[in-house]
């Protein structure tokens, strides 16, 4: 009786495993065709004509790239922040503005796909975001670690921030109590 538990659990802990790698990677393919989406609208796009303010998108379509030189990272942003736009990438938040408008920018990410690395950043490092109407550069400038429920670093403002989010801690396995934010102004060039 004891080895056919045994087996049992073996087995269990196989399909456990199988099916996380599948995901995993099942993840990493949706980056990789949003990545390469990407890398075609802000190559493409960029139209002297077209600005933040005139630059139009949907919930769910790829919009840009971050680029995070420190972590050798770029990824693709997508607009909204559902699962199924975070499975693709860095999820625009809907209801914060786009680079060069002036307000607070939110990105977020999975901490297991995108985002694995972003407690590894320092002070002053830089973050370049290239959407089809310009590219703009942050700095960072700090780090907090909020309660999961604590909306209060999605605030208007009246200078231009970027902020990105991921679940924390890194290593947590389930749903995170815990939000990671970094804050990071724009890097104006004289």
């Amino acid at each position: 009786m004891k080895k056919i538990i045994s087996i049992i659990i073996i087995v269990a802990g196989l399909i456990f495993v199988g099916i996380a790698a599948s995901e995993y990677f099942s993840g990493k393919k949706q980056v990789e065709v949003a990545l390469a989406d990407a890398e075609k609208i802000v190559d493409k796009s960029k139209q002297k004509s077209l600005t933040a303010d005139t630059f139009s998108y949907e919930i769910g379509d790829v919009i840009g790239l971050l680029k995070i030189p420190s972590l050798d990272e770029t990824l693709p942003i997508i607009e909204g922040t559902d699962y199924e736009m975070l499975d693709r990438g860095v999820g625009h938040y809907e209801t914060t503005k786009l680079p060069g408008q002036k307000k607070q920018i939110l990105f977020s990410g999975h901490r297991n796909t995108v985002f694995t690395k972003l407690g590894d950043l320092k002070q002053g490092d830089r973050f370049i975001v290239e959407m089809p109407y310009g590219n703009y550069e942050y700095e960072l400038k700090s780090t907090e670690i909020v309660d999961a429920n604590d909306l209060s670093v999605i605030r208007d403002m009246d200078e231009e921030l970027l902020t990105l989010s991921t679940c924390y801690p890194f290593s947590f396995i389930g749903d995170a109590p815990d939000r990671y934010i970094v804050y990071a102004t724009p890097i104006v060039k004289s």
